[in-house]
């Protein structure tokens, strides 16, 4: 037998048999295109095709003869064929090409509703702070104000009746939650969400559910400070819907499978309650608050980390800016008198977060809301209002729309946000302290408890 490493022929009688090749620990290359030059001998090289670690070319002084495993090739060589082979390379997946942003042309220009306007009463000289009012079909919203959170559209430990006698105006209702249970549809046979509740004189403002299903997604530790934020003193600024589940058995996780699923069409997650398989699109959110019917409504938008990679964060973007488009086209089709706020969007990046600004001003929203990463404690929230709320006050048509801060309302952060320009902030932070005996006092928190 003849052994060929690194193009030289070797030949003796000790060599293992051709089943033990593979085994051998001499240099071993991959010139599995290398020919064996020395003709002289009567040689035919064998080419073993797969691992690494097999001879480089095994020759034998004539042809094996009746072996199915061999195969002659076009040049007269043989290769054995009982060798594993190379798997080929993979192909590469052609990057499927995003959509682009629509263009503001198409849509019609800004006309100011009859049934919801904003007008502003007082201008600070020393910030930007306002004073206002929100003018709805189902009452009127005095700003700044606070937003309460009724995940379930219904405030826990707190009747409507004495949260309107306390002077809560806007409630804020959750999609997500609603259109797991009862359903949007249930709540459209009951009359709408004001029928819904019993509370025909109160104003309600919903979101697309975007915020509670990219809850699901992030399960790193990193990622959860982005909606567990925690400042000096370990107060939290946002919740994270996903951080009270925990020992909750989740369907959506136990077949061990990423529970969102994000494409350009929307976002597919599995409930928490059952394990059901749900679609959200920008055009499926918007049909389900019209059937709950709340005053304001949101487009979806996406919700990335706040530690994310800044490519990652421009997709992120630009796709939130198609399915609020996407969104608002669905909504002008019929407006059922219901106002849209757009979501602001761009982390603490201040080229994308100016972009944003731009693009979603430049659409008939109705007014606008602050979304997405908004830093990563009260002093990066702070920064980013202050240079970012100015733009709003480059030209009256967005001055003169209303502002809202999505998640956010500790004592600081709303004194922080008015003196920026907001008008209105919501948060469940206030109320669930307040079930656990805190108040939020101006001179910070207030912890009671029972009888004292």
């Amino acid at each position: 037998r003849t052994v060929t490493s690194f193009g030289t022929s070797v030949s003796s009688p000790f060599l293992p048999s051709r089943k033990r090749t593979a085994s051998i620990g001499i240099a071993i290359t991959r010139y599995l295109s290398q020919k064996t030059t020395d003709t002289e001998n009567g040689t035919i090289p064998l080419t073993p095709i797969g691992d690494s670690s097999a001879i480089t070319n095994q020759t034998l002084s004539s042809p094996p003869q009746n072996d199915k495993n061999n195969s002659k090739k076009k040049d007269g060589s043989y290769f054995y064929q009982g060798m594993p082979k190379d798997n080929p390379p993979p192909k590469k997946k052609k990057k499927k090409l995003s959509p682009p942003i629509p263009d503001p042309s198409e849509f019609p220009s800004y006309e100011p509703k009859s049934f919801f306007r904003f007008e502003i009463l007082h201008e600070s000289t020393k910030s930007q702070a306002r004073v206002g009012r929100i003018h709805t079909p189902h009452g009127i919203i005095d700003t700044p104000g606070f937003v309460a959170v009724a995940t379930n559209a219904a405030l826990k430990a707190v009747d409507f009746r004495d949260a309107d006698e306390a002077g809560q105006q806007l409630i804020f209702a959750n999609t997500y939650h609603l259109l797991l249970h009862p359903g949007a549809d249930r709540i459209s046979e009951a009359g709408g969400i004001h029928k819904f509740t019993n509370r025909p004189d109160g104003p309600f403002i919903t979101d697309s559910g975007g915020f509670q299903v990219f809850s699901l997604a992030y399960e790193s530790e990193k990622e959860k400070e982005l909606a567990a934020r925690t400042s000096e003193g370990g107060v939290e600024l946002k919740q994270r819907a996903n951080t009270r589940n925990t020992n909750r058995k989740n369907t959506s996780h136990t077949n061990g499978e990423n529970p969102v699923k994000v494409t350009e069409e929307g976002v597919r997650f599995r409930s928490y309650r059952d394990g059901a398989k749900f679609l959200v699109t920008p055009e499926s959110t918007v049909q389900a608050q019209k059937q709950i019917g709340a005053d304001i409504i949101i487009p979806l938008d996406e919700l990335p980390p706040y530690h994310i990679d800044r490519k990652e964060l421009i997709e992120s973007v630009n796709r939130s800016h198609r399915w609020e488009a996407r969104s608002l086209k669905e909504h002008l089709k019929d407006v059922k008198d219901q106002a849209m706020y757009a979501v602001i969007h761009g982390g603490v990046d201040v080229e994308l977060r100016t972009k944003s600004v731009e693009y979603l001003t430049s659409l008939p929203f109705d007014g606008y809301a602050i979304g997405g990463s908004l830093g990563n404690g009260r002093e990066e929230l702070k920064e980013l209002l202050t240079w970012m709320m100015p733009l709003f006050d480059q030209n009256d048509e967005r001055k003169y729309k209303p502002r809202h801060l999505l998640g956010i309302a500790d004592e600081e952060s709303v004194r922080n946000a008015v003196v920026c320009g907001l008008d209105t902030l919501d948060s469940c932070y206030p109320t669930r302290i307040a079930r656990h005996g805190t108040l939020m006092t101006s001179e910070g928190l207030l912890r009671i408890s029972a009888g004292k």
